[in-house]
């Protein structure tokens, strides 16, 4: 069977669009994988960015990255870069998240208890996105490396054919989004994290540090 190439897919969705822009709800992690994303599809889109990671292992953390995330928004808006991006934070209650991957914490990084996290935030962006009656949703996930675009594509597709929204495709890191995200974070000095986000990917950095020791 023959791999989608996703960044095609959104090249031809995006080559679409006349008249008005459509509204995008679009679930970040974090700014500097939001940087790239945000003046990509600002000059096609009435974007609107949803923070949502309850998968984020403190609070002190989670409120370094949320403020961050606001700080490009902001930025951005004031250097008039595209069509002006809203922003709205979702709760932070962890307890979403451990209950989501129970019976999983021990799985690999970008196993199962990663795919039930995508799930987890990409399925509370669904359903906002289709109670406030947006155009599409999305995700910033795919501009990782570390992160299998093609699981998220999957998971976005299914959510969109069982809730009745349209699925932003995408595949950010393709045609140098991940090098132009580098670029940006190093531009607007953004806070980059050097992991994940979960008590799980922290551990497992802390393991690779140890080893290299």
């Amino acid at each position: 069977m023959n791999q989608v190439n996703y960044q095609k897919e959104l090249e031809k969705l995006l080559n679409k669009i006349e008249g008005k822009a459509p509204r995008l709800f679009l679930h970040s992690c974090c700014a500097p994988c939001s940087s790239y994303v945000l003046e990509y599809l600002c000059s096609y889109f009435e974007i609107t960015v949803f923070y949502f990671n309850p998968n984020i292992s403190s609070a002190e953390e989670y409120r370094k990255r949320a403020a961050e995330q606001k700080r490009l928004i902001a930025a951005y808006n004031k250097e008039g870069k595209g069509r002006p991006i809203g922003i709205i934070e979702g709760d932070y209650q962890p307890s979403f998240f451990y209950e989501t991957v129970k019976g999983y914490e021990d799985c690999r990084e970008g196993g199962e208890r990663c795919l039930r996290c995508f799930d987890l935030r990409l399925r509370e962006t669904a359903l906002r996105a289709k109670k406030a009656e947006y155009d599409y949703f999305g995700t910033t996930l795919t501009i990782s490396p570390l992160k299998n675009a093609a699981k998220l594509n999957e998971i976005g597709q299914s959510l969109a054919a069982e809730l009745d929204v349209l699925w932003l495709p995408s595949d950010f890191k393709k045609r140098g989004g991940y090098r132009r995200s580098v670029e940006l974070s190093a531009q607007y000095e953004l806070y980059r994290q050097d992991f994940c986000g979960c008590s799980f990917s922290k551990a497992e950095r802390c393991k690779r540090t140890d080893t290299l020791i």
